[in-house]
């Protein structure tokens, strides 16, 4: 017959965030012995600090916006201030749970620290998520507020013509919901952020990142007006993934050449980032570590059903090969390449073709 503490360990293994109060009645137990318990556990390394964290393999973390992406394509060319005629798909969406879902896809253990409305939109994302094995019990869950959502309109060609972004939700992720997430950050093999984030919450990640234990620390911009969330300084941010106009934005500078955006690595530089990765859509990307002139890449062309979410899946390939070689950005760059290809021949916002099989040599 199981012990107690080994009936008590089983009740958290099945829901990490039970109070002490549940597990004394459940058993039938003091809240002094449950505590007793819980300690001895924790003592044994079979669970880890607060929130009842048990103990596994290290997985990525990715915390920032999820939403319920509504992507409308034109049927004909689109008018500008007249009604189109339009075909209506919806998926799940947002960066951080979009590359959430990449990396799960490809095999690798994921945490998802996101906001979600208490309606069918959050539990559909819940839902949606333990089909795939990310972890996403952590996340802020709000009562009074709708989930986020992310409107595309798109060319009939697939390409974006319009985005209108609902992410109020993120707001929410705050410095105190990043502290009470500790014990899994703490866990965390790669942590990556996306811009969403509220900015003195990217400011407390980056301030912990920037501790030489700390777990590497990926950002991922969203959107040039959000640019100005990132802190003026940038010790412990190892890699910023974004766009030409996000650089601008980020620097202030025109970028209109090479030249210009080697320019713009160095402030990057300056300001004390590690890494940095400036994608031009299907014309090129540019990528160095701080310190050394940016090098290039030629994406290979490809068919194109839809753009949505080929950025967010070369953001997962770059972090995915970064966790087997983290020296090794020309390689990181080019599974990210290769995840976003296939994605862009996809009409889902993550491709159902990804798999471990990609990660092999």
């Amino acid at each position: 017959m199981e012990s107690k503490k080994d009936q008590l360990l089983a009740l958290i293994t099945h829901n990490p965030f039970i109070s002490q109060q549940d597990l004394a009645e459940q058993l039938g137990l003091s809240r002094s012995a449950v505590a007793g318990h819980v300690a001895a556990l924790t003592k044994e390394r079979r669970l880890l600090g607060r929130a009842y964290v048990l103990p596994g393999a290290r997985r990525v973390v990715c915390i920032g916006g999820s939403n319920v992406d509504r992507k409308l394509r034109g049927l004909k060319p689109l008018q500008m201030g007249n009604s189109n005629p339009a075909s209506l798909n919806e998926s799940p969406g947002g960066v951080a749970r979009n590359v959430a879902e990449n990396l799960a896809r490809l095999g690798l253990p994921v945490q998802l620290l996101t906001a979600l409305g208490d309606d069918a939109a959050g539990r559909f994302l819940r839902s949606h998520a333990a089909a795939l094995s990310v972890d996403c019990s952590a996340s802020l869950i709000a009562t009074y507020a709708p989930t986020g959502s992310y409107t595309a309109v798109l060319s009939p060609e697939g390409e974006l013509v319009l985005g209108l972004a609902q992410m109020d939700l993120c707001e929410r992720l705050t410095p105190d919901y990043l502290r009470q997430c500790a014990a899994q950050r703490a866990q965390a093999s790669l942590t990556l952020v996306d811009l969403n984030l509220p900015a003195d919450s990217l400011a407390f990640l980056l301030a912990q990142a920037a501790n030489e234990t700390a777990a590497p620390l990926v950002a991922v911009a969203v959107s040039a007006p959000k640019m100005a969330r990132l802190p003026q300084a940038l010790q412990g941010l190892s890699l910023l993934i974004l766009n030409h106009d996000e650089l601008a934005a980020a620097t202030g500078l025109a970028l209109n050449g090479e030249a210009d955006l080697q320019r713009a690595h160095q402030a990057m530089a300056a300001r004390g980032l590690g890494s940095l990765i400036v994608t031009q859509g299907s014309e090129r990307l540019y990528f160095g570590h701080a310190g050394e002139a940016l090098k290039s890449l030629k994406p290979t062309a490809t068919r194109v059903v839809e753009v949505s979410g080929a950025g967010d899946a070369f953001a997962a390939g770059v972090c995915a090969a970064l966790l087997q070689d983290a020296g090794d950005l020309a390689s990181a760059c080019k599974l990210g390449l290769r995840l976003a290809r296939l994605t862009l021949q996809s009409e889902h916002s993550v491709s159902p073709e990804l798999s471990p099989e990609l990660l092999l040599p």
